[in-house]
Order: structure tokens, then sequence, then C-alpha cells
């Protein structure tokens, strides 16, 4: 699980809860099932309207990638790279087939078949990168489904306070009930606002970070793959991918042999 996900919403809604208490407020005032099923049923229904049925279901997926996901660590994915770059020097591509059992990436393993298999580079290259632009786009519509809740959540807010205000002010007999009319019609904004904060639209950030990780992930195999199958120097490899990442974080040549 992503702690700093998962810490962020527990204490987003613990700070909610404690201003509440020190304001002096009772939960139970807080607490309107017609504003929750306006704001959160709206916002679903709206984006059933933006979004095909079929990419719709998928946002229970998208959720959850963003609470339990696997980033692969880049520093280890080039030590791994520029090992597996060593061996196809010292004993040749095929002798690449043999260690497939030992790498969790399924990227890598998809380059290293190819080479083993004798794949033109340009045919390599042109595979790699489709799986790429695959992968971001299937993060690009999860995350635009996000935003999308995230953008309707609050819109549905306003539309229940507007109802709410509409009904009682079309009910003005006794005035002793318009102060909590009003307050009941307010929850609707409090509860979009919240939903939108809160959830999606910090989910949707996660998930393109996220997205931005992978697919420089992506980038930096695609490039140790293609260095590999041309049979460059190990070293050179290694110079050459530990551009992409921060100077603390780069691959020592004693680590990497």
């Amino acid at each position: 699980m992503d702690i700093a996900t998962a810490a962020g919403v527990v204490i987003a809604i613990a700070l909610i809860l404690v201003s509440i208490v020190l304001g002096g407020g009772s939960f139970g005032a807080f607490i309107d099932p017609a504003s929750i099923m306006v704001v959160i049923g709206g916002a679903i229904a709206a984006t059933l309207i933006s979004y095909p049925l079929k990419n719709f279901l998928s946002v229970f997926g998208v959720t959850s990638k963003v609470l339990l996901y696997k980033l692969h660590s880049t520093p280890e994915v080039i030590s791994q790279l520029v090992s597996l770059a060593e061996t196809a020097r010292r004993d040749g591509l095929l002798a690449l087939e043999g260690r497939v059992e030992e790498i969790d990436h399924p990227f890598i393993i998809l380059g290293i078949q190819m080479a083993v298999d004798g794949a033109r580079p340009e045919v390599m290259e042109d595979i790699m990168r489709t799986e790429i632009d695959a992968v971001a786009t299937r993060h690009r519509d999860g995350k635009g489904l996000l935003d999308c809740m995230g953008r309707f959540a609050p819109a549905f807010g306003m539309i229940g306070t507007l109802m709410g205000l509409i009904i009682m002010l079309g009910d003005m007999s006794d005035p002793s009930k318009i102060g909590a009319g009003m307050a009941v019609a307010l929850l609707t904004t409090l509860y979009g606002a919240i939903a939108s904060n809160v959830v999606f639209l910090p989910f949707a950030e996660k998930l393109g970070f996220t997205n931005k990780q992978e697919l420089l992930t992506m980038e930096i195999i695609l490039r140790g793959i293609m260095a590999i199958q041309s049979g460059e120097n190990p070293r050179i490899i290694e110079q050459k991918l530990n551009t992409f990442v921060p100077p603390k974080l780069r691959v020592a040549d004693d680590e990497a042999a």
C-alpha cells in the first residue's frame, strides 16, 4: 500500500472532524443522506454520460492502483540492465534467455525475448514504443476519469444547495426553521468540496505522478535493451542510462558489477 496516499486521506478527514469538534458542532448536524446522494450520485451520473460504461467500470481498478501499486526502483532497473549487458557481451545474446526467470519487470522480459529471437532493431523499438504509448493512453484515461468526477462533485454540491434553498424559501411559514434549513442546504456544497479535494482530484494527481514514473522507467528500459542488442559496452550503457536519474541515485560502477 502507498503509505502517503492512505496517510493523506486519513489526515484530511481527521482535520475536518477535529475542526468540527473544536468549533462546537455535532457530527449529526453534518450528516444528511439526501445531500450525499445528490453529490455522489450526481458525479457518477455525469461521469457515465461523459465516458462509456466499460471505461467507467474501470474506476475501481484505477482507484486500487492509486492505493496499491508497485513502482520499480529506477537504480535497480539500471543495475539489472547493466548486468544483462555484461552477460550479453561475455556470453552472447542467447545467454540472456537463461536469465529471464530472474527478471520481474515484464517490459524488460519483452525486450530480452525479442533480442534473443533475433528481431531487427527497428522492429524491436517500434513494438516497445507502441507498448509505452498504450500504457500512457490507459493511464491518461484513468486519470481523466478521476478528474471528471472531481469536477462534477462540487457542481452537484452547488446544485444540491440550490435545491435546498428553493425548498426552504418555498415554505417560510416558520421563521425558526430557516437556519436549520440553510445549514442542510449548504451541506451538499461541503460534501462536493470534500469529495473533490480529498478523494477524486488528489487520486488523479497521484495517478499522473505514478504514470510519469512508470513511463520514465520504460523509456530507460527501451534505451537499455536497444543498447544491449547493438552490443554496446556495459559501462557506456550504464553512463547513458544514469543520465535519467539524479546524481545521488545513480548506479555506481562497483554496485553494477
